[in-house]
């Protein structure tokens, strides 16, 4: 079933960000835990409620790309063309953080950045409403399964999370996590993790930059 978002449910969650709050909410893979990239107490209480490690790392999401890339001035003309590539889309990409963004999110590496620019298909395009930036991970517990529906997200998560946005059913599968941080240098990648896009298409994307 899919379920629409609207501007109501976006002002929500920009007010659950801006007020430190933890949110569960959906993406172009699978749901999805978070919160505002800045704000220590969030993305402690983001990691506790998952049981997540505090030196594993979390990826920065935005909801447009011409966002991410406003965030990030310092990428060089050859990421630049490798974000425009594959985002927004079902991935996850490890960039150099030369200008050491968003250190709460990078755990103990604060020189790679994980990225994210969600592909929002016409029910979750008002979405692309959220302004800046969110950590986030999914919505489980650490090492569980990703969750395609609202109700495969652990119940604890749904009642201790500040706001809980059902976007229906998912794709189920985990973003693509793809190496980028020679690219800039050489142009050379590595695929961490195959999810959602093929690496076929990710290598078919990169060949022209």
């Amino acid at each position: 079933m899919v379920v629409a978002l609207g501007e109501e449910h976006v002002r929500r969650l920009r007010e659950c960000l801006a007020n430190g709050g933890v949110a569960v909410f959906p993406t172009d893979t699978v749901y999805g835990l978070g919160c505002d990239p800045d704000c220590r107490a969030a993305v402690e209480r983001l990691y506790q409620l998952k049981g997540r490690p505090p030196d594993r790392p979390a990826a920065v999401m935005f909801f447009t790309l011409s966002a991410a890339l406003r965030a990030l001035p310092e990428l060089g003309e050859r990421e630049r063309a490798a974000l425009r590539a594959l985002l927004p889309g079902p991935v996850t990409l490890l960039l150099p953080n030369r200008d050491r963004r968003f250190p709460l999110a990078c755990g103990p590496d604060p020189s790679v950045l994980g990225l994210r620019v969600p592909l929002l298909g016409r029910s979750l395009r008002p979405l692309r409403g959220v302004p800046g930036a969110l950590l986030q991970s999914s919505a489980n517990f650490s090492g569980g399964r990703d969750a395609r529906r609202l109700a495969e997200v652990p119940a604890k998560l749904r009642q201790q999370a500040d706001l809980v946005l059902d976007g229906g059913e998912l794709p189920g599968v985990a973003s693509t996590v793809v190496d980028l941080r020679d690219f800039g240098e050489s142009g050379a990648w590595r695929l961490l993790r195959e999810g959602l896009l093929p690496a076929q298409a990710v290598a078919h994307a990169l060949t022209p930059c």
